[in-house]
């Protein structure tokens, strides 16, 4: 078995990073909904916040709707505002965010980040700086859904020409605008 098929075959459950709004727009609600369809696609699981709202409900709905299994981490006192998924495969109640992203983090073996807000981008940065670290050999994307993410890789690609960012640390970080080529990217990424 070479090691890229034992990869493949060692990738269970993608964390997705993403908006819990319900003002989104509908080319963020179709990056989402396609995410969903082609983790099932593959037999992927699904790792995520746990909430029934915005784009987290979406993806959920989607990877369920697609014979995924969905694993939700929820704090204590998100319960109620982010509205828990009703329908998942597991639903974890934890104690606080930063159980909830170390819970998370755990349960996978990638992490996407699809449009979102700062929880998103918090959530992003922390599991890029444990790469960094060697804390995790997981690997990492962006779906850049409409140009979504333009601005923060140029100033990623700034930090590297500055050299703030270190240039070593430029491929970490995938990046592709359509689910499907995401995820084949992912799966040929060995740890």
């Amino acid at each position: 078995m070479t090691p890229d098929m034992q990869y493949r075959r060692s990738m269970q459950r993608v964390c997705i990073y993403c908006g819990s709004s319900d003002q989104v727009t509908d080319p963020y609600r179709q990056a989402a909904r396609e995410m969903g369809t082609e983790l099932g696609k593959r037999g992927l699981s699904l790792v995520y916040g746990g909430g029934r709202t915005g784009l987290m409900g979406v993806v959920a709905d989607s990877a369920l709707a697609a014979g995924s299994q969905a694993y939700g981490v929820l704090p204590h006192h998100l319960h109620s505002r982010e509205r828990a998924h009703p329908a998942l495969t597991r639903l974890e109640l934890v104690d606080d965010m930063a159980a909830r992203k170390a819970r998370m983090i755990e349960l996978a073996d990638a992490f996407v980040a699809l449009p979102g807000g700062y929880g998103t981008m918090e959530e992003l940065f922390e599991v890029l700086s444990h790469r960094v670290l060697d804390l995790h050999r997981k690997p990492i994307a962006l779906l850049d859904t409409n140009g979504y993410y333009t601005h923060l890789l140029a100033f990623l690609e700034q930090g590297y020409s500055t050299r703030l960012v270190s240039p070593a640390h430029h491929e970490i970080l995938i990046v592709e605008r359509h689910a499907n080529t995401l995820l084949e990217r992912l799966l040929a990424t060995p740890r």
